[in-house]
């Protein structure tokens, strides 16, 4: 089994690049990449060795194994300190102090996977200032999908969610909303059953289904306090029948 697809879509995630711009590189059309990640058809030798001399990973790993975050990052970290080194100033750098919650953007998960642990990196994540206060470490995090979205309610792809860290093993709750990271991604499901050593949970959107975690995989357990979107959710049927039924009721009174 080949993981090229797999790997060619996370490479793309770290770099920011969309599957024309990706696809530009290696003189191909976006339909290329989007058959090769849907594993509907995989590249020519030449061009995985393109890809990898490009983004320094061996041919052999770029097909053998799925990348995991860390690998995908230490892939662009030798470039990074490089270019650091080009720009290098002799002036000591003032560290900010900075107040506010740190924000983890869809851009920045793998980033953020591989640099959880890392005071400076997480010292520098955007800040945004929200009039709520926790007692525990809070942090932001956008929402990538729309599995918590259903019947066009409920969480929305782009929405800001605002997490209390939390204890695996101790501090869950049942059909509460969290953030849940791993090697393998970010992602934002409802917690639906608990044991010694799995964990279960769903999207609101039923047409997922639900998955079982090992606690042991999880890295960071996010209890979700609350969310903050650019979308205005439309009425909910029951909220349309009370709406309709006043607009009745306002056309009779106008008739009398």
């Amino acid at each position: 089994m080949s993981f090229i697809g797999k790997n060619i879509k996370k490479i793309r995630a770290l770099k920011k690049l969309n599957q024309s711009e990706f696809a530009k590189i290696f003189d191909l059309n976006r339909g290329n990449i989007s058959a090769y990640e849907e594993e509907r058809a995989e590249p020519k030798i030449n061009t995985i060795i393109q890809i990898a001399n490009t983004f320094g990973v061996s041919v052999d790993l770029l097909i053998t194994n799925e990348l995991t975050a860390n690998e995908l990052y230490s892939l662009n970290i030798v470039n990074k300190k490089l270019n650091e080194a080009h720009h290098f100033s002799s002036k000591p750098q003032k560290k900010s102090s900075k107040s506010g919650i740190g924000l983890v953007y869809i851009k920045s998960y793998f980033e953020y996977i591989a640099n959880k642990s890392n005071k400076d990196f997480i010292h520098n994540l955007p800040q945004i200032d929200l009039p709520v206060t926790f007692k525990g470490v809070s942090r932001a995090f956008e929402l990538n999908g729309s599995e918590m979205e259903y019947n066009q309610q409920g969480l929305h792809h782009g929405d800001i969610m605002l997490g209390l860290l939390c204890d695996a093993k101790t501090q869950l709750e049942l059909h509460k909303v969290y953030v849940i990271v791993s090697d393998e991604g970010i992602m934002v499901k409802r917690l639906r059953s608990l044991e010694k050593n799995h964990l279960t949970f769903e999207s609101d959107d039923p047409n997922y289904d639900p998955i079982l975690l090992e606690t042991k995989s999880i890295n960071e357990l996010w209890e979700v306090k609350g969310n903050y979107s650019t979308y205005i959710n439309p009425p909910k049927m029951l909220e349309e029948k009370v709406m309709l039924l006043e607009k009745r009721l306002d056309e009779l009174e106008g008739r009398l």
